[in-house]
């Protein structure tokens, strides 16, 4: 859980800004599990700019073709001092540093010919020229069938430990799929002598046949695109996570995207600063959904500038519980705009249900329990209301929906108590029930 520069600041983010954001999110959100500032991409490009990439940038580098902070943007730098004082900074805080990197090497070091650390070999030989990403030109692809690739990727990594970085979100690595690139950086990473966090990016048609390589090789994978503050965006991942929610585990995650709430662009790819465009009704259906399928957390907001509706979004304790500490997360249920999921606590015998509804005008209905994965043959209900519990089976379930904080309103259906969702546009009602055995 944590925040990325990207949906801010596009390529240009500043050293004053990074810390700016990691204070509020010290002060703020680390006592809910905020801990991770990540720099994401061309922290090593002095002109990088607003709503793209400039094509054949020359880039801060290093004498064997390792990128180094911009020193206009990240003056901490200055000196080949690199990340480490920035991150010093902010692991004084608290909080862990990560950075984005784009898969391969410099075409900068290759068209200059630099040696490779450590070794006799030079970037001209070890990269492959026929390996491109296709939206930006920094980098070409790495020949892995030469010994200087691995050793490239390797001194990286070793740069990388040294400053003390946490988090590596390695960019152009899933689409297409770079299997032999994706080991390598892993590997680099095993032999850094630090522990960081491989996260690979971005998920464009990402298949399970994938998963085991996925898991023996990541901590995180994107399984989409990048994410904006567009609802159709939103309900995109609606079949991504069902699909990907039962394979998460501890150590190896199906990453929904970040999070385009609050304030966001001030200087980004994709439009003008502003507010999220997403009503807040779909702010709180994006951020109940990526919990409840277990999905990171990163968000693409400036913290301090945002509103205090955000801060509340963030720091909802039901639906972080749900993210951090819950198992068997599953979709139930799809029907029209009706979505229903459910997970079950790893911390208590509590249970968590989601009514989402995707669909454009108000949804009502009237569920069984039982068709919600709480436990228990309903027994028959006497009476025509059952206030805010329910029997089943000599075991009471009270319910509370965590953004209204109202309880759950439980009625009898067909002989069996049976919870009444009402839910907005786009919206979702997110319930947390709690067991407490009856005489």
């Amino acid at each position: 859980m944590g925040w990325n520069s990207w949906d801010c600041y596009g390529t240009t983010v500043t050293e004053e800004e990074v810390l700016a954001n990691a204070t509020f999110m010290a002060e703020h959100l680390l006592p809910f599990r905020w801990d991770t500032v990540v720099v994401d991409i061309q922290w090593y490009e002095p002109a990088a700019r607003a709503g793209g990439y400039n094509e054949g940038a020359v880039l801060e580098l290093d004498g064997f073709g390792r990128q180094l902070p911009a020193v206009n943007r990240f003056p901490s730098g200055a000196g080949g001092l690199g990340f480490k004082p920035l991150a010093d900074r902010i692991h004084g805080l608290g909080l862990k540093f990560g950075l984005h990197i784009m898969r391969g090497i410099p075409r900068q070091a290759v068209h200059q010919g630099v040696p490779i650390e450590g070794t006799d070999f030079t970037a001209g030989e070890v990269a492959d020229k026929s390996s491109v990403c296709d939206w930006n030109t920094d980098n070409y692809g790495l020949d892995h069938s030469h010994p200087g690739a691995q050793a490239y990727y390797d001194s990286q990594a070793r740069q990388f430990a040294g400053w003390g970085v946490d988090f590596v979100k390695a960019d152009d690595m899933l689409g297409p799929y770079f299997a032999a690139e994706i080991e390598a950086y892993r590997q680099a990473l095993d032999r850094s002598g630090r522990d960081i966090v491989l996260s690979l990016s971005p998920g464009r048609a990402l298949s399970l046949a994938r998963l085991e390589h996925l898991h023996q090789n990541a901590q995180m994978w994107r399984v989409s695109d990048d994410l904006w503050d567009v609802w159709e965006d939103v309900e995109a991942q609606f079949t991504r996570l069902a699909r990907w929610a039962p394979h998460q585990r501890p150590g190896a995650w199906a990453d929904a995207d970040m999070l385009p709430v609050g304030r966001i662009a001030q200087r980004a790819e994709r439009g003008s600063e502003r507010l999220s465009r997403l009503t807040l009704d779909e702010q709180r259906t994006m951020l109940t959904l990526w919990c409840v399928a277990r999905s990171p957390l990163m968000l693409g907001c400036d913290l301090p500038s945002s509103p205090a509706e955000t801060l509340d979004l963030l720091t909802n304790r039901d639906l972080l519980d749900a993210q951090g500490a819950s198992t068997n997360n599953r979709e139930l249920l799809r029907d029209g705009g009706l979505v229903l999921w459910a997970a079950d606590s790893t911390a208590s015998d509590d249970r968590f249900v989601a009514a989402f509804n995707t669909g454009t005008a108000g949804l009502s209905r009237t569920l069984p329990l039982a068709d919600l994965g709480l436990p228990g043959p309903g027994a028959s209900v006497a009476g025509t209301a059952l206030s805010d519990t329910a029997f089943l089976d000599g075991v009471e379930w009270r319910g509370h929906e965590a953004w209204s904080g109202r309880d759950a309103v439980i009625r009898p259906l067909l002989g069996g108590p049976a919870l009444l969702v009402e839910v907005p546009p786009h919206g979702v009602h997110f319930y947390r029930f709690s067991r407490v055995r009856t005489p």
